[in-house]
């Protein structure tokens, strides 16, 4: 089955409300084995918002409305509702009683405007559940009609996240299990580092692109490719098979560039670099320049990382080179802060400073300015040292600066990683 969310409301348009409601019900809908195709956010302005419904249901079985139903001009969901299905609005008696009730109840004058909230659609091949909000004024409905010939379960939801997500656990999720075929969605997702996009996609597609009935999608994010697997099947035996053929088949040529698995959600790269040094009974320090304390922060965002992170320093200014991580003055001097013979120095240093296992050393140029032709922006040198080796890696990563900054810091994590499997 297919759904299509329309979450209504212009503040929703604006830079400074986020619609979060859709997240939860795309989550409670996957849960009973439905699908979500569509997501659409609709101003409050009756002819945009009938489009948008008639558009909705020409592709989808499910649709769900989310907001609008309060007692303002600008509340239009009924209203629109009633227009795309050429039916009409009722004021429900027991509905304006109720109101009443809950208004005497707050000990306030109820406005003229508040009786909207008790209008109901009706209309011929149209059935109504009014839908209680244990938490507003608002009550939801439940509306299942035909469009086009085909049937379609429309509902409507307040929009404010303590009625919206109360409202549809109790009321719209047992009515969605009763009415709907059993179906159950199994998913995967699987993470890899520092391998672009394109060659990401050029690599797997012609494997994932023969299991027609798993959907695939891929995301990048400054060196992050995330895989989610998602596959619904009658039984849950049958999904799981499909999602676990097609992660193997995607683990296996993704090789040493997949770092984690999981069944919804995949370690992070940090969790991961931790979890391999717990294995191996080792410690991580780090000297970070260019990226300023971003890599320490992605490693102790994660709980318990004390137990393997001892900590670093953040060394942008030379003389902290020399303070923080013994980087002799003549060794900058020589070969100037951004080069491979810092980086090592750094690495080393920090290591041998905190007696631990293993040390990072981070030193680059990440713009916008600073660059020259010798050493132009997004330069950046990267050292990993333990009691037996120190290795430099050279990159050059293009784009802004944060960009780099984020490359960075997870090419770093990936060079741990690495090192220690």
């Amino acid at each position: 089955m297919k759904a299509e969310i329309i979450a209504v409301g212009s503040e929703m348009l604006t830079p400074v409300r986020q619609d979060t409601n859709s997240l939860y019900v795309t989550d409670k809908l996957n849960s009973i084995g439905v699908t979500v195709h569509f997501k659409t956010i609709v101003g409050d302005r009756h002819r945009d918002l009938v489009r948008a419904i008639r558009t909705a249901l020409g592709r989808i079985d499910i649709l769900i409305l989310m907001g609008g139903l309060g007692p303002t001009e600008d509340d239009l969901t009924r209203e629109a509702l009633a227009e795309a299905l050429e039916i009409k609005l009722r004021r429900d008696p027991q509905l304006v009683a109720h109101l009443a009730t809950r208004a005497a109840a707050m000990r306030f004058t109820m406005p003229p405007n508040n009786l909207k909230q008790a209008d109901v659609l009706e209309g011929e091949n149209v059935s109504v559940t009014i839908l209680p909000n244990a938490n507003g004024s608002a009550p939801g409905q439940w509306v299942d009609t035909t469009y086009s010939g085909h049937r379609k379960l429309i509902l409507l939801v307040p929009g404010p996240p303590n009625e919206c997500r109360p409202l549809f656990e109790s009321e719209c999720l047992p009515r969605l299990r009763a009415a709907l075929p059993a179906r159950f969605i199994a998913r995967r997702t699987l993470r890899a580092a520092m391998i672009p996009e394109s060659q990401a996609d050029a690599l797997l597609a012609p494997i994932y692109s023969a299991y027609k009935d798993v959907e695939t999608t891929i995301l990048a994010h400054y060196g992050d490719i995330q895989l989610s697997l998602l596959c619904a099947k009658p039984t849950p035996d049958v999904a799981e098979l499909r999602v676990a053929e097609l992660s193997a088949r995607l683990e296996e040529a993704l090789e040493d560039w997949l770092y984690s698995t999981g069944a919804d959600t995949a370690d992070s790269l940090a969790q991961i670099v931790l979890y391999f040094l717990g294995l191996r009974n080792s410690t991580l320090a780090v000297a970070e320049s260019c990226t300023g304390g971003m890599i320490a922060e992605r490693i102790t965002d994660v709980p318990g990382s004390s137990r393997s992170f001892l900590g670093g320093a953040v060394v942008y200014a030379d003389a902290l080179k020399y303070a923080f991580a013994g980087v002799p003055p003549e060794l900058i001097a020589e070969h100037g802060a951004v080069s491979a013979p810092v980086a090592e120095a750094l690495a080393r240093g920090i290591r041998i400073r905190t007696g631990a296992t293993l040390g990072l050393g981070v030193t680059g140029i990440a713009g916008p300015t600073g660059g020259t032709d010798e050493k132009p922006v997004g330069l950046v040198y990267i050292a990993l040292s333990d009691a037996q080796k120190t290795e430099c890696h050279e990159r050059n990563i293009r784009g802004d600066r944060a960009r780099v900054r984020e490359f960075t810091t997870q090419q770093s994590l990936d060079l741990i990683r690495r090192r220690l499997r």
